[in-house]
């Protein structure tokens, strides 16, 4: 299965990318990951939401660019479904059973994802009601597809 994350925006501190790349690595022996960051807009402090809205089109639509018409999109949204660790696992698990050998997971900017793209997801999730910074997400994202393999395979890893 290949799996493809979407995120708005560049990891810029070290930490972050270490991280990253430490889950890239152990998701190499069950899956393809493929990781694009799509170039994010500069909101100026008091942006209106008409401007608001303008940003998160732009952002959309290099996400939308990013994602083929056969991928079955997750979009990550504080709105979306929340799951445990074992219900993503049997997700990503029915989906490949299903035949959909491509997962997309988006990530939006700092001002969340575009209805274009919210439309386009098949599905949306939520880890949290929280917010959480952009980079830190993606490293969230990547250890739970990573722990969700762990599962499927009946691997043990740490709970």
């Amino acid at each position: 299965m290949k799996i493809t994350l979407v995120a708005v925006g560049k990891i810029k501190e070290k930490f972050y990318l270490d991280a990253v790349r430490e889950y890239e690595k152990r998701l190499g022996r069950y899956c393809r990951l493929e990781i694009i960051q799509v170039a994010d807009e500069k909101t100026p402090d008091g942006a209106g939401e008409a401007l608001e809205r303008q940003i998160r089109e732009r952002e959309g639509e290099r996400i939308l660019s990013q994602i083929r018409d056969s991928a079955y999109v997750i979009a990550l949204a504080i709105k979306g479904k929340m799951m445990s660790s074992e219900e993503l696992a049997a997700k990503i698990e029915r989906l490949g059973v299903e035949g959909r050998s491509h997962v997309v997971f988006v990530i939006g900017g700092s001002l969340g994802l575009s209805e274009k793209v919210l439309l386009r997801a098949d599905e949306h999730l939520s880890f949290s009601k929280m917010t959480f910074p952009h980079q830190l997400m993606r490293v969230i994202l990547l250890e739970q597809i990573y722990r969700s393999y762990r599962i499927m395979t009946g691997e043990p890893y740490h709970k």
